[in-house]
């Protein structure tokens, strides 16, 4: 296998918690990597889109070091993570992993992420009608729910060791309360969880 080093360029959008996931990643790795900022209305999102750096339209970009683009922060987190100490090594463990992965994309993205993009960006705020909130609200209680049973006398969300999964999820699940408005204190076992990724050596918060 071709080894993973060398200089990598991450076109992150800073308020994003599936940017921010790949730059929580790259800091427990101790990995350097390039930043461009492309956030919302910036005219470095706008120049990353002229120039094609955004191959699926919109950010987390990875570029590589032969310079290929790899898009979707978790193929990013893959891709980085493969290897290293958060890539279980047995099959069964692993495939979990990519299991809780999906769901964050399938199912818990597009409620806890779009909540607090609803409530925090000033151009989303049209859609964030009431009752679309209070549906989001709802839903997103029954998510962090599943999410609480399953943690519940565990500490990862996988096997016995922190892995992908806990960066993954952890991206938008901590800040689910300070960005969402979810009451993060019915779930004592997932707010245990984020303290123990947050306590991760090396690890970096949202707006580092």
């Amino acid at each position: 296998m071709k080894k993973k080093g060398g200089p990598v360029r991450l076109y992150s959008m800073p308020s994003s918690g599936n940017s921010y996931k790949v730059r929580l990643l790259l800091a427990l790795l101790g990995r350097d990597c390039a930043l461009i900022d492309v956030e919302y209305g910036s005219p470095a999102l706008e120049a990353a889109h002229r120039d094609g750096r955004l191959p699926l339209g919109k950010a987390p970009v990875l570029e590589l070091p032969d310079g290929r683009l790899l898009p979707e922060s978790n193929a990013i987190l893959c891709w980085l993570g493969e290897g290293t100490r958060f890539w279980p090594g047995d099959a069964v463990v692993r495939a979990d992993m990519l299991a809780w992965m999906f769901w964050e994309q399938n199912q818990h993205e597009g409620v806890i992420a779009v909540r607090a993009a609803l409530a925090w960006y000033p151009h989303r705020a049209v859609d964030a009608t009431p009752e679309r909130m209070a549906a989001l609200l709802e839903a997103g209680h029954r998510l962090l729910g599943r999410m609480e049973a399953h943690l519940a006398g565990r500490d990862w969300l996988v096997g016995d060791a922190v892995s992908l999964a806990d960066i993954c999820l952890y991206a938008y699940t901590h800040t689910a309360g300070s960005r969402g408005g979810f009451d993060m204190a019915r779930f004592p076992a997932v707010t245990a969880w984020l303290d123990r990724v947050a306590a991760l050596p090396g690890a970096v918060g949202l707006d580092a």
